[in-house]
């Protein structure tokens, strides 16, 4: 199994920052991508930034310019850097990693959330 723990949510006024921190552990072979959605009351889950292997890198259109994601690959550890943050970015943010376990086989999972609310 893989565990992913996250860290860096919180509540935040319009204009701030936020750091988000996900970590993965367990019996990893290798990743494929990581990566942050996010979630708000009513709306489908939808991506907000990933990074694969080689450095591609997606972003929503909604964060361009504001966020960026980076990824720490010694310690199996995603970053988001959030910025200029708006009231809209509210929302629990999920990180999703996927990659293979040192059996072969192949994993997607994702951490347990954690709380952004921007206040206006």
């Amino acid at each position: 199994q893989v565990q992913l723990v996250e860290s860096g949510g919180g509540l935040v006024q319009a204009g701030g920052s936020l750091r988000l921190s996900c970590a993965a552990s367990g019996s990893i072979f290798s990743i494929n991508a990581m990566g942050w959605y996010r979630q708000s009351p009513g709306k489908a889950r939808e991506l907000v930034a990933r990074i694969a292997n080689g450095g591609s890198l997606n972003y929503a259109d909604s964060v361009k310019g504001r966020f960026s994601i980076s990824r720490d690959s010694a310690k199996n550890t995603v970053y988001l850097q959030m910025n200029t943050l708006k009231p809209e970015d509210t929302a629990v943010y999920y990180c999703n990693v996927n990659g293979f376990y040192e059996m072969g086989r192949p994993f997607g999972s994702w951490g347990q959330g954690t709380q952004v609310t921007v206040s206006s």
